[in-house]
């Protein structure tokens, strides 16, 4: 049910929009697409308590089963836009599809992380041990990120190539001495109580942003509708903080899941409101809280892993405008 949130998967799609773009047709509404990420998922809630007819905003929600589907439509301009990391976007702009980020839905908080079991207590005592994970996603990259902060590289370790369910299955059973894993499996892991995570998304903010991100050619002509969502997204949060059992109920319908097993998810969502977007889109680049102070750490990986062609432009990618107009 949860797809993987892939950094690899998006450059042969990113090529494609280059040609397809400049043919897609004007829209009385926009598309936005959507898929399995709690940041993501929220966006029904704007629409079924209509906070988008409040701001009189024209979206259409469209809904992807497969998350690297919906960046591959994005690149091919048939959404004009759509919900997707901040990694996921650099391929797309290193060949020149003209994308905006307009929005930051939330931070991964917890929600992505390494897991050891009691006899694994430092990142020294992994050395050699085989941690199971999905290559090249995000549980790659949050996995080179915390080996770097403790002096090691990926070369220390041994890296089993698995996906998400499947790797949580292999440290269960004892497999492999370590999985790094996003929710749903973060918490079977504890839940079985065979692990607890040694590092998480928590401990890097701003490395992991799930953002909204739009054609530029659409955001230009349609700039009243994006301003609606990025009101109708701040009502979202507020309902989240103030209703969070009506709030799960409606997200746990999106995706088939009860309210109980969907509620642990939130925990390690930090969805961002006004001030977090304010300061997401700020220009301090010493720090990772700002889009543009994380960019370089997630190039550095995607240039390593040789998962993009070319050298993206991101600060021109940022547009903040509509999130300051809206907060005068």
């Amino acid at each position: 049910m949860h797809t993987v949130r892939s950094i690899a998967r998006v450059v042969a799609a990113s090529l494609l929009g280059t040609f397809l773009f400049a043919a897609a047709p004007a829209r009385a509404e926009i598309k936005v697409g959507y898929s399995d990420w709690p940041g993501w998922v929220a966006w029904a809630i704007a629409e079924q308590k209509g906070y988008f007819k409040k701001y009189g905003a024209k979206v259409k929600l469209v809904w992807f089963s497969n998350y690297s589907d919906s960046i591959s439509a994005l690149s091919a301009g048939q959404l004009d836009a759509n919900c997707q990391t901040w990694s996921d976007t650099m391929a797309p702009l290193a060949k020149g599809i003209p994308l905006k980020v307009v929005l930051v839905n939330d931070n991964s908080a917890g929600n992505d992380a390494l897991m050891t079991g009691p006899a694994i207590k430092s990142f020294a005592a992994l050395k050699g041990r085989k941690i199971a994970l999905e290559e090249y996603s995000v549980s790659h990259f949050l996995l080179a990120t915390a080996l770097n902060r403790n002096g090691m590289t990926p070369k220390d370790v041994n890296i089993v190539n698995m996906a998400a369910g499947d790797a949580a299955a292999a440290f269960i059973s004892g497999r492999v001495d370590a999985a790094v894993v996003w929710n749903p499996w973060v918490n079977k892991i504890e839940l079985s109580g065979k692990g607890k995570p040694l590092f998480s998304s928590k401990e890097v903010p701003g490395l992991i942003p799930d953002l909204l991100v739009a054609q530029e050619k659409s955001l230009a002509a349609n700039r009243q509708d994006y301003a609606g969502m990025i009101r109708a997204w701040y009502d979202v949060v507020k309902f989240l903080r103030e209703h969070p059992d009506e709030a799960v109920k409606i997200m746990s319908k999106v995706v088939g899941l009860s309210p109980d097993e969907y509620k642990v998810f939130l925990p390690g969502t930090h969805f961002f409101d006004q001030k977090a977007n304010l300061e997401a889109f700020g220009t301090d680049t010493s720090t990772t809280k700002t889009l543009v102070g994380s960019a370089p750490t997630i190039l550095k990986f995607l240039d390593e892993n040789k998962l993009i062609d070319g050298k993206p432009d991101y600060a021109k990618a940022l547009d903040g405008s509509l999130v300051r107009q809206i907060a005068k």
